[in-house]
């Protein structure tokens, strides 16, 4: 046997050793994806941010060093009031929407998860409107919402009762995006649960309930500690996507009204594409793709910590 090559063992086979670079290319073809698409732009959204990047005139794009930074806090620049007032309305967005897309959901998953005639077909229902892209989510509940012949003021015609400005006037403005963004986009988290549930050994439950455990003690001290680790992932993602919020205000009310659902994407839009701000749009990014850090961050210490630690 040549040297190197490998050892035999007893039972007289051959034991060659994985080369130390096996599991570098494994992970070769996601780190060159990641790389071009998620890595280099952020990177090149950095260097953005330093210079007074303008598209229509490439030859003119000063070093402006922080100078983009310092406008997002200075309150005599132009950007301050529409930045914070972006990131204000992110903010308000999240306490909308995050708790029906974690809670309504588990609790959605866990209907889905029982024994009973044509459960796939709720389950396809369920998670039939993720398949949508924003636009057309967007425009659908846009007509839905229409003050004056939209779908649902005419029901509430029907009865006696005069809708609202739901796409003009607060915080139904609010209400209106989130059920949209709630029936969009909750069928994911709902699947994401609903695998995790399914993942339960079942003989927990039945020993819970020979011991005499209620449905309600089922699910408090077994249901909810097994899917605590995918809670935190649910709970991640959709505050990261939440937070990216733009085609619903886009769309169905333009931001309005006077701004007050703006969101910091949308902001982002208008510094970059709208105004030729990009270096100032690019800095945004920056900051906000900095605070997602650090809300991330939070929610791994605060709800991935195991009891007792």
């Amino acid at each position: 046997m040549t040297r190197g090559s490998g050892r035999t063992t007893a039972n007289g086979a051959v034991f060659r050793p994985r080369s130390r670079a096996t599991p570098y290319l494994f992970i070769l073809p996601h780190f060159v994806f990641f790389a071009a698409f998620l890595l280099w732009p952020f990177a090149r959204g950095i260097y953005t941010s330093l210079f007074e990047y303008d598209f229509l005139r490439p030859e003119r794009r000063p070093f402006v060093g922080l100078d983009n930074y310092h406008n997002l806090i200075d309150p005599n620049s132009v950007q301050y009031d529409d930045f914070w007032r972006s990131m204000r309305n992110t903010g308000e967005f999240l306490l909308w929407s995050v708790p029906p897309l974690v809670i309504v959901a588990l609790f959605l998953a866990v209907l889905l998860n029982g024994r009973y005639p044509g459960r796939n077909v709720f389950r396809t229902l369920f998670f039939a409107p993720y398949a949508l892209s924003a636009t057309a989510a967007a425009v659908l509940w846009w007509w839905i919402f229409q003050p004056t012949g939209g779908l649902l003021n005419h029901i509430l015609s029907i009865i006696g009762v005069d809708g609202p400005s739901w796409l003009s006037s607060m915080p139904e403005t609010w209400a209106a995006i989130t059920i949209a963004t709630v029936w969009w986009t909750i069928g994911f988290n709902t699947i994401i649960f609903l695998a995790a549930l399914q993942d339960i050994p079942a003989v927990l439950y039945e020993a819970a309930s020979i011991d005499g455990a209620s449905p309600i003690q089922q699910f408090t001290r077994i249901t909810l500690p097994m899917l605590r680790p995918v809670m935190v992932l649910v709970l991640t993602i959709t505050l990261i996507a939440s937070a990216n919020l733009f085609a619903q205000p886009f769309i169905m009310t333009a931001g309005g009204p006077l701004q007050r659902t703006e969101s910091m994407i949308y902001r982002i839009y208008i510094e970059g594409i709208q105004r030729n701000q990009m270096g100032s749009a690019a800095a945004m990014s920056v900051v906000v793709a900095a605070a997602l850090l650090v809300l991330t961050s939070i929610n791994f210490r605060v709800f991935g910590r195991k009891e007792g630690a």
